[in-house]
């Protein structure tokens, strides 16, 4: 079999994924019609690993709970790329595709990355495609992206179903990236730029604590006086918090947020018991451990202030995202010359819009890249964001992807060998689980 050259290649899977263009979208969104929470993506799952074993690709599930895996060989050996989408959906009862029980919504846009993963393997597994690279396709598709359920997600980790609170961070522990030498995937969004796609920048860091105040209760009409009120020693912590904002330096691009969880049982009851959920984020993690010192003295500062006493739980969150600057230029190339009117955007090193990826956590092993396709409309997990725009979502985004795939993987995969010689890993798999398990501390202040 002659093997074709890469421009033959691109237009061949090109052609591929138009073909099966209809199939994406309707694959897509009936993942939009069945939102869940992460870890709990089973339906998800089972239509994903049905749509993949329709196309003779053998199946490895139940990784991380619901999470899957199959692989594409190529005819020679070569590195390993992993093309990566999310199960998971966020809770906004509001928005117009949510649940009616679980109030889960695709107020995110992971449904679309399911669909555009679809075309990506319905084209490499053309046996002329796959002849014609050097190395393997591994496709994921990753629970729990989505940061959420803490407390759901801490009872599931006592009872020993998982260890670490999302799906890439489970899925590196559980040896599901092992052998896989880089990864990408695209994420849908609002963004109002010129390009169909953003490549570049970064992510913030984060950590979530679960704050639990301990007070008395009394009657709260009768004798306030005797009793120690939980939830205001949650407000004054949270009033603190608020008071530290104009400390914390530009260039960390911190967010500081939270919600009350459990504001107590009765209105005529002192509360005795509150849990506040807070979440820290900051675009290092030197940046995060100074932000996250000024809000746990202020969670203690509560406490002393109502002379009650706070548990203090740290949850390991997510690393900032680090894209490979090799890859960024492979896919730029690859998607430009694709579809010929240069639509990639390239973006600063360090733009960093606040929000937090577990992708971040995975690029801190391996090269990875996470563009962005401007497909939507609304705010991002809120009720009023929508995918507008599906062919651009979900068919462009798999050309894109399947482009760089082959670009990477032609030529003996000489570009992705080059990838390779120039990354320098942060972590190793192992030295990873280890510095996430240091994250998990729980500390006791009792105001004296």
């Amino acid at each position: 079999m002659n093997v074709p050259n890469l421009d033959e290649l691109r237009s061949t899977v090109s052609r591929l994924i138009d073909e099966s263009s209809e199939d994406m979208i309707a694959a897509a969104k009936s993942v939009y019609a069945m939102p869940e929470t992460g870890f709990n993506e089973h339906k998800t799952s089972r239509f994903a690993q049905k749509k993949l074993q329709q196309l003779n690709l053998t199946v490895e599930t139940g990784i991380a709970i619901t999470g899957l895996k199959a692989v594409i060989e190529g005819n020679k050996p070569g590195p390993t790329i992993a093309v990566i989408a999310e199960l998971d959906a966020l809770r906004v009862p509001s928005h117009p595709g949510a649940d009616s029980n679980s109030g889960a919504a695709h107020a995110c846009g992971h449904h679309v990355q399911i669909g555009a993963l679809l075309g990506v393997a319905t084209a490499l597994v053309n046996p002329e495609v796959k002849h014609s690279i050097s190395g393997n396709v591994v496709f994921i598709l990753t629970p729990a992206e989505e940061f959420i359920d803490i407390e759901e997600r801490l009872v599931r980790r006592k009872n020993g179903e998982i260890e670490f609170l999302s799906g890439k961070q489970e899925m590196i522990r559980l040896g599901a990236f092992d052998g896989i030498d880089m990864a990408m995937m695209i994420h849908a969004s609002n963004d109002d730029g010129k390009g169909t796609f953003t490549v570049g920048g970064t992510t913030n860091a984060h950590v979530t604590h679960q704050v639990r105040y301990m007070g008395k209760s009394a009657h709260a009409g009768g004798a306030p006086h005797k009793g120690i009120n939980a939830l205001q020693a949650a407000m004054i912590a949270n009033a603190a918090i608020n008071t530290q904002r104009e400390t914390l330096p530009e260039d960390y691009v911190a967010r500081v947020h939270g919600i009350i969880s459990s504001g107590g049982t009765s209105v005529n009851a002192v509360p005795d018991e509150v849990l506040y959920e807070g979440r820290v984020r900051a675009g290092s993690i030197d940046a995060l451990r100074l932000v996250e010192e000024k809000v746990i003295n202020c969670y203690k500062a509560g406490a002393l202030a109502m002379g009650a006493t706070v548990e203090i739980q740290r949850v390991a969150g997510y690393h900032p995202l680090t894209q490979s600057d090799t890859m960024e230029k492979i896919f730029i190339e690859s998607t430009n010359q694709l579809f010929k009117q240069h639509p990639v955007i390239s973006e600063p090193r360090d733009r960093n819009y606040g929000g937090s990826t577990d992708m971040g956590d995975l690029s801190k092993i391996m090269p990875v890249i996470h563009p962005y396709t401007k497909s939507a409309s609304g705010i991002g997990h809120g009720e009023d964001y929508i995918i507008e725009d599906y062919n651009t979502a979900v068919v462009s985004s798999a050309k894109a992807m399947a482009a760089t795939v082959l670009t990477l993987l032609h030529d003996d995969g000489l570009k992705a060998k080059e990838t390779l010689n120039k990354f320098q890993p942060y972590f190793s798999p192992s030295q990873y689980v280890k510095y996430q398990r240091e994250r998990f501390t729980t500390t006791i202040y009792r105001s004296e």
